[in-house]
């Protein structure tokens, strides 16, 4: 950062010490406490003024030169801190740590943490329904070690990745809101324009080195507990996330007692664009609503809508897994239970991020209560379950464990309705500690006495007007006005004098708020003690505290898909070992939650067996509208919801192994990449057809149609057949190119289906129906119509689409052979022009009078 005036002898002392902190933090804004606010000097002052919109003033001058200045309330500092962590800035806390009374010159600061947008664990700085993860990348000579932790949630974990393909897809995945790399040149477009990217120094990505400093964390003779002895890219990355949250936090983290090793291979595989097409849980348009998540989210905790969304950005391979989950689903359904349990759920805070606060000791009062109050309600939860035939459901309610000595603790120590800090006070229940009880009573007692003492002085000195009263400023005083002051006893001492009073101190009254100030101190002083104790007990029990809280979390995901299955009129799917995609009456389940009318099902048969047709691809054809693009999403998101363990839209769904989906649907460029939309398609086709496998499900949409006719027709045959013969991919593929069609011969594993429309007199209606063979017309010119071209140029085209389908009429593209040299190229788009066609196409019959039609019809005749 560059300062206006160098660290001089002419500072002022409280100039160098804001110097000292900032020398050690330069890259990051610095909150410099001064009593009551946050204060930002010189360039840190001027950015915050312009991210946070504050006033930028001056606060004197140091070295000769004036001090820019902003700052920000310590009590209203968090909302502060909400907003430049949303905008991907880091800022150091400086505290004040001396005790200012006490101080004989400035008062020592201290930086006592940095809050970074992947290191947040305040309740404030947080999404409550999204993750906040820091991801450390390593990278090497065999791919790239990715490792990521929730501070607030208490996760840690690694993976390994051998490609930039793979390592843009955690990225989509992960969302990390803050990325660690060693500070090295070569990093991908991709990795480089991330918001909240940090660079580090490349020796703290040293395998060696992090793997001495991981056993050093966990207190272990080796990794093979964690799977990582074989894993040096992930040992490298996650050492270097541990050093920085070290290092921002300043303070162990006793919450982060393991790394889970999370392989590649437990997933179905999504790119990037794959999760963008399918809009899982956001749309370009910034809407999150009409989404997957959108529709699916029926969750009552935070820490349950967290983990949706986790299963959702990675839906798994392991049948035997998701079997379970479909059989809890059912079981909740059937026994009726599901309405029961949500409503358990309702009393159950966020316990995951409570206990991270915890495990910090950062936790508030009102964390304390909410984990008592969920505590309290597993009792009635575990009786809920019981009944429940479910080998999943029934390890779940073992997992929830006995709490009961906490549950007891928590509930004898804290008041139902705690303050929001615990420096405030009041924060233990009387009989919890005789001590505090004590100590308060003599505080409670002082009301009583100063009603006593101000009765007794009205009498004594026959003022009526007398007052007795207490300020934070200056203790206990006796108040008299100035037109009674001449008649104050002479035992009084004058302690403040106000515009209209005199404030007054007596020996009995200095004595009495002596004590009385005493026993505040002392009872604050007795509950932060008390505090840390209760905290201490908790953090002895933490981990079976977490297992509890994980196992909350997944019984409120399952008892959501029960109640979407019910609202929705969701069926359970049946996963099979055998290939092949069978889903009858499948809907879309975003579509359907929009649409006002009754949404039309379709069918999907896919694979090998006589029962799904020995088919590996549709080409699918229809018209703009017609919904071809909706058909083909909703069979994906039928396939990832039953990998997730949910049901599904469709009244039976029949799925084998599925390894992976991807998509390319839509068009956009990338300008920031130098892509033009064809590039993007291309790009994300190349992908498809590098990775896709006879276990993969391919969407493709409109391949070759951001070039050249011939060009986009060769391409997107060349594409479509190599999906079909080397890839063998159940692949769903759209086209208005009607020649693709001729694909689907005998034992090519090619069929045609297509959405059907209709014209009614003027009007174009969509059916939504998929039918069995190709289209025979896309009815382009009637959803131009639609959308509100002029009728002039409708007409025009009209005209000139019956020219040219005249003109190619015997020279159809569909052959694919290269066209002669001296015949019309492009269908004919650059033939000559006939008069008598574009006067012919401009006449309207309907407007023409008698007399109107027979000169039209003369003038044609000339023009031919």
């Amino acid at each position: 950062m560059t300062q206006i005036a160098e660290k001089t002898p002419e500072h002022t002392p409280l100039m160098k010490q804001f110097f000292a902190a900032k020398a050690e933090h330069p890259d990051v804004l610095l909150f410099f406490r001064m009593g009551d606010f946050y204060e930002l000097f010189y360039d840190d002052a001027r950015k915050a003024a312009r991210l946070l919109d504050i006033t930028l003033t001056q606060r004197g001058s140091s070295a000769g030169q004036p001090i820019p200045m902003a700052g920000v309330p310590h009590h209203s500092a968090e909302g502060y801190l909400a907003r430049l962590v949303a905008l991907g800035e880091s800022v150091a806390i400086c505290e004040q740590i001396g005790d200012p009374a006490l101080a004989k010159g400035i008062v020592e600061r201290k930086v006592v943490r940095i809050v970074t947008p992947g290191t947040v664990t305040d309740e404030a700085l947080l999404n409550e329904r999204r993750d906040t993860l820091l991801l450390a990348i390593a990278r090497g000579k065999s791919g790239y070690g990715l490792a990521w932790a929730d501070l607030a949630g208490g996760r840690f974990l690694v993976n390994e990745v051998a490609s930039e393909d793979a390592l843009e897809a955690e990225l989509a995945r992960l969302e990390p809101a803050e990325t660690l790399v060693a500070d090295e040149e070569g990093w991908p477009a991709f990795v480089e324009t991330r918001q909240g990217m940090r660079r580090r120094p490349p020796w703290l990505f040293d395998a060696d080195s992090g793997r001495r400093q991981l056993l050093r964390f966990f207190n272990l003779h080796d990794l093979t507990g964690f799977g990582l002895e074989d894993k040096p890219l992930s040992v490298a990355a996650a050492a270097a996330l541990l050093g920085y949250v070290e290092e921002t936090q300043k303070q162990r983290l006793p919450h982060l007692t393991s790394i889970a090793v999370e392989s590649g291979d437990g997933a179905i595989a999504m790119n990037a664009a794959t999760r963008r097409h399918l809009e899982l849980d956001s749309r370009v348009d910034g809407d999150n609503k009409h989404t997957l998540l959108g529709v699916l989210d029926a969750t009552i905790t935070p820490m349950g809508g967290r983990l949706l969304r986790r299963w959702l950005h990675r839906p798994l391979r392991d049948q035997a897994l998701l079997r379970q989950r479909h059989h809890a689903v059912a079981t909740i359904v059937e026994a009726r239970a599901g309405d029961t349990l949500r409503e358990e759920f309702r009393a159950i805070g966020d316990l995951e991020r409570i206990l991270s606060r915890i495990a910090l000791r950062s936790a508030r009062p009102r964390d304390l209560s909410t984990l008592r109050d969920g505590l309290a309600m597993l009792p009635a939860l575990r009786a809920q379950l019981a009944p429940l035939d479910s080998p999943l459901l029934a390890a779940l309610a073992a997992e929830l464990g006995e709490h009961d000595a906490q549950a007891h603790l928590l509930r004898s120590a804290i008041v139902p309705q705690p303050p929001v800090l615990a420096r405030d006070g009041g924060v233990f229940a009387e009989g919890y500690d005789h001590e505090l009880d004590e100590l308060r009573r003599l505080s409670t007692h002082a009301d009583q006495f100063l009603v006593d003492l101000e009765v007794r002085e009205r009498e004594a000195s026959g003022i009526p007007t007398l007052k007795v009263g207490y300020n934070r400023v200056h203790g206990y005083y006796i108040e008299i006005s100035k037109a009674q002051a001449e008649k104050a006893p002479t035992h009084y001492t004058r302690r403040q004098t106000l515009a209209n009073a005199e404030r007054y101190i007596t020996e009995e009254l200095k004595q009495f708020e002596d004590k009385v100030l005493s026993a505040r101190e002392r009872s604050l002083a007795r509950e932060r003690l008390l505090y840390e104790g209760i905290l201490d007990e908790l953090n002895a029990h933490l981990e079976p505290l977490k297992h509890c809280a994980a196992a909350l979390a997944e019984l409120d995901v399952l008892a959501c898909f029960a109640e979407r299955a019910q609202a929705l009129d969701w069926s359970q799917p049946q996963l099979t070992a055998e290939p092949g995609l069978l889903i009858e009456r499948g809907r879309h389940p975003v579509v359907e939650a929009v649409r006002k009318d009754p949404f039309e099902p379709n069918d999907l048969v896919l694979g090998d067996s006589d029962e799904h047709g020995r088919r590996r691809m549709l080409v699918i054809t229809g018209p703009n509208m017609g919904g071809k693009s909706t058909y083909m999403r909703q069979n994906a998101l039928i396939v990832l919801l039953a990998h997730i363990g949910s049901f599904v839209p469709a009244s039976r769904a029949d799925i084998g192994p599925i390894d992976r989906i991807l998509t390319r649907i839509g068009a956009g460029d990338d300008l920031a990449r130098g892509q033009s939309t064809f590039m993007v398609e291309m790009s994300e086709t190349s992908y498809i057809l590098h990775h896709a496998t006879d276990q993969s499900l391919v969407l493709m949409d409109e391949i070759g149609r951001g070039t050249s006719t011939y060009d986009g027709l060769a391409l997107a045959e060349a594409c479509a057949r190599h999906l079909a013969q080397a890839n063998r991919a159940y692949t769903l593929f759209a086209t208005h190119y009607f020649e693709l069609t001729t694909l689907a011969e005998p034992g090519s594993g090619i069929a045609n289906v297509h959405l059907d429309a209709v014209e009614h007199g003027d009007q174009l209606v969509f059916m939504h129906a998929v039918k069995e063979g190709p289209a025979d017309r896309s009815f382009g010119l009637q959803v131009a119509a639609l959308a509100g071209l002029p009728k002039a140029v409708v007409k025009q085209a009209r005209g000139r689409l019956a020219e040219l389908e005249r003109q190619n009429r015997d020279t159809p593209v569909a052959t694919m052979t290269a066209p002669a040299l001296d015949q019309p190229q492009q269908f004919g788009l650059f033939a000559a022009n006939s008069a008598a066609l574009d006067a012919l196409a401009s006449i309207d019959p309907d407007d023409l009078t008698p007399k109107q039609a027979l000169e039209a019809l003369y003038r044609l005749k000339a023009l031919a």
